[in-house]
């Protein structure tokens, strides 16, 4: 091998090497560490081309997707609102719409994804039971309610931090939450509805 060969070896090695590192790390429980089992999750079939997206980066894909977010509100409601609060205030478990995290890693999706997936600490047990296209939903769902700076919305794009205003509660008393607007979200972009 000539010299020129090696040297040129070696600079691709180096430029290979980020990209590896780049690979996204297991998910894991939030408690134990331990590697999370996804395989016992609910299946949609097809599989949404969110959870694609996101078991390849971390990204939730849902976030700040409009026409997604009335299937997370009905599955945060009628699965997370319980222990959360409507609007994620907290309520027996820990609010989820500010700044505050128990669990600092849940500012990113990733993290946030593991914890909901997985399980924490206290009563919130593992949530394999839903598919991973529903946690996603529920996860932009509950971003949308996030009342803190958008600067510190680290799950956001710099783009979205530009045009995402803190969740007020509307006032206009209409409908939302619903089965019916949650069925209406539109199957091509959210993936189909299991409930």
């Amino acid at each position: 091998m000539n010299k020129l060969t090696k040297i040129m070896l070696a600079g691709m090695s180096c430029a290979v090497l980020p990209l590896a590192a780049m690979a996204l790390e297991p998910f894991r429980n939030t408690i134990t560490g331990d590697p999370l089992d996804l395989s016992i999750a609910p299946k949609d079939d097809p599989e949404p081309e969110a959870v694609k997206k996101f078991l390849e980066t971390g990204v939730n894909p849902y976030n700040e997707m409009k026409e997604c977010l009335p299937r997370g509100e009905f599955l945060f409601l009628s699965s997370c609102s319980g222990c959360h609060g409507h609007l994620a205030e907290g309520k027996v478990g820990p609010g989820l719409n500010d700044s505050y995290w128990t669990y600092p890693k849940n500012k990113t999706d990733k993290g946030l994804f593991e914890t909901i997936y997985g399980g924490a600490q206290g009563m919130m047990g593992p949530h394999s039971d839903k598919s991973i296209n529903e946690i996603l939903q529920i996860m932009a769902w509950i971003r949308h309610l996030y009342t803190g700076e958008p600067k510190t919305a680290r799950w956001l794009t710099a783009e979205q931090r530009e045009a995402f205003k803190p969740y007020v509660e509307p006032k206009d008393g209409g409908e939302h939450g619903t089965a019916e607007l949650a069925n209406a979200a539109p199957v091509d972009q959210c993936g189909p509805m299991r409930h």
